[in-house]
């Protein structure tokens, strides 16, 4: 299926999707649902631990509950990643530019950088050159030389009729390249796909960790191929399959059932 095919399938999905269940829920309870499974998950694919019902209670009863088994380090990181998004969910006004793009990092990392850079700086750009797992990155002054060219650009697309889907992907795919921090960049990039999507009224996307292996390979093959084609597909496919799977879930949890004493 083409990218334009899939783009037609998200529409017709992101309809009902929107109608039955965004619109069925209160502004209130939706955010909640997406802030809670969309921060567990980012999370997650880079390590932390905690559960959708750990987040859920970190989020109601804040550092001052320390979820069974879970590290402190983890908790810290889930309340940060808590704050960041309230933070870009309330600014969705706000233009994509690098004191916004700073300030995400910050409010993501300011309290665990520490921990995994003891010399870096919160949502500072990194001063050395970097790898992570397999992948040894490029020249970080050259990188981050091109942050200010990224961030226009996307800017300006959001402003057009290009489909936000196909925005979100292309950013989040050159920023994950560029890689500018020292930690947190995943989760910022993640955030701020979303970011762009939330403001052109499109649902969140949420990357499970089950999805993490087919999400690291579609990244890099923007570094072996030079292509973002696989990432717009997999975003547009993992949109696609989890709007089907909360209607699908919506429509079995209000079948009548049995009730017997």
């Amino acid at each position: 299926m083409t990218i334009e095919e899939k783009i037609s399938r998200y529409e017709a999905i992101r309809k009902e999707y929107q109608e039955k269940i965004c619109h069925r829920m209160s502004k209130e309870q939706y955010e909640e649902y997406s802030e809670i499974l969309f921060s567990t998950h980012s999370c997650a694919i880079e390590g932390n631990s905690f559960t959708v019902d750990d987040t859920r209670a970190l989020k109601k009863l804040g550092l001052g509950m320390v979820p069974h088994g879970r590290k402190l380090l983890e908790c810290m990181e889930m309340a940060d990643h808590l704050r960041a998004y309230e933070y870009v969910m309330q600014n969705l006004d706000h233009p994509l530019d690098e004191a916004f793009l700073k300030h995400i990092n910050f409010l993501l990392t300011e309290h665990t950088i520490s921990y995994h850079a003891p010399d870096a700086i919160a949502g500072e750009y990194t001063t050395e050159d970097m790898a992570a797992g397999d992948t040894v990155f490029g020249d970080h002054e050259k990188l981050i030389a091109r942050v200010p060219q990224l961030l226009e650009s996307t800017e300006r697309a959001c402003q057009s009729d290009v489909h936000p889907m196909i925005v979100a992907s292309r950013f989040h795919g050159y920023y994950e390249y560029l890689h500018p921090f020292r930690d947190g960049n995943g989760r910022t990039g993640r955030l701020l796909s979303n970011y762009i999507l939330m403001r052109k009224g499109h649902p969140q996307l949420v990357i499970y960790l089950e999805e993490r292996q087919q999400y690291i390979a579609a990244l890099k093959q923007i570094r072996t191929e030079g292509t973002d084609e696989h990432l717009t597909h997999f975003f547009l496919d993992i949109a696609i399959k989890h709007m089907e799977e909360d209607l699908r879930q919506k429509q079995q949890n209000t079948k009548p059932r049995m009730f017997v004493f």
